[in-house]
């Protein structure tokens, strides 16, 4: 929905799932308009969750059959349970079903018995195990510890037409970010977002997911203050391992240079410039050439060498 409101200019700006500018801006599923990224909203900030019928069934390997539930094709939830599943000996477009389905619908068909698990954004894991419907087998930050989850975007065409406008709204979301940094302002964020008028989920869920201290649905109270991060740096690399993926499982089929399209489609220097007018040292983080190198289930994915890093998976389509 999100994607179509962009396309037909019903929206002027959007919270997108992070992957979703780069395919349209490559015209995947859609078609093609340029669209750009100007922060990451959040970092971390999902789970695996499945139905408490597999509590005892932990092992990925014994997952054959499975049907798991994610927000999109062009997500990191896709793109990271994907990677997951092949580190684990299975394919996801053969061994399991993956199911598109909108985040407040999964808890619901977790309940029903349509799906064994999901792969989905806080607070719909947490929801799960407040509901007793569910656990969590585990955070995405230890498949990826700092990954992005979702951004902040617009139209090439929004931000030429209206530059004050655009300038704004970056100064008040990355204002926004740094208060949600802040763990004193947790508590006052969870207060207002639970409402109906925003996600409509009981305070404590919210306040479990975004502070890290939370009950995992198998009877213990775990402590990961990293669950949820919101650093809003839109690193070049982020945007190439994504498009490594697209490339890895058959979404993207023609030849990209991932380096210029990251950097068409990431608005890292626009960040940095805004960053250093509102005083935040987050602008001069390194490295410079927005590429850094990151840790992704044991292994190093360096963006400088992103087709030698696609071509030693395993498992892929490209």
């Amino acid at each position: 929905m999100v994607r179509d409101q962009m396309l037909n200019g019903e929206l002027d700006a959007s919270h997108f799932l992070a992957p979703m500018p780069l395919a349209i801006s490559l015209g995947l599923g859609s078609s093609r308009q340029a669209m750009r990224v100007a922060t990451i909203q959040n970092t971390n900030g999902q789970a695996i969750t499945l139905a408490m019928k597999h509590k005892d069934n932990r092992d990925p390997r014994n997952w054959k059959g499975f049907r798991f539930a994610i927000p999109f094709e062009y997500s990191m939830h896709n793109f990271l349970l994907r990677h997951y599943l092949a580190e684990h000996g299975l394919d996801p477009d053969n061994d399991v079903q993956l199911r598109v389905t909108p985040p407040p619908e999964m808890v619901a068909n977790l309940r029903a018995g349509n799906i064994d698990g999901f792969l989905g954004p806080d607070p719909f894991n947490q929801r799960a195990v407040y509901d007793q419907i569910g656990f969590l087998h585990l955070l995405t930050k230890e498949i990826w510890n700092g990954h992005p989850c979702c951004s902040f975007g617009m139209s090439e065409a929004f931000i030429q037409e209206n530059p004050n406008t655009f300038a704004a709204l970056y100064r008040a979301v990355l204002n926004a970010s740094a208060m949600a940094r802040d763990p004193a302002n947790l508590g006052t964020i969870a207060e207002a977002i639970s409402t109906p008028s925003y996600l409509n989920q009981p305070e404590i869920v919210i306040r479990q997911a975004l502070t890290g201290r939370y009950a995992d649905g198998l009877g213990g109270i775990q402590d990961q203050p990293d669950r949820s991060g919101f650093e809003p740096m839109p690193w070049y690399g982020m945007a190439t391992w994504m498009l490594t993926q697209m490339k890895r499982w058959g979404y993207l089929k023609q030849e990209v240079d991932f380096k210029a399209l990251a950097e068409e489609v990431f608005l890292m220097t626009d960040a940095r410039r805004q960053m250093a007018e509102l005083g935040m040292a987050e602008a001069e983080q390194a490295p410079l050439d927005g590429y850094p190198s990151f840790e992704i289930m044991g292994r190093t994915f360096d963006p400088h060498r992103a087709d030698e890093y696609l071509q030693s998976q395993l498992l892929s389509r490209a």
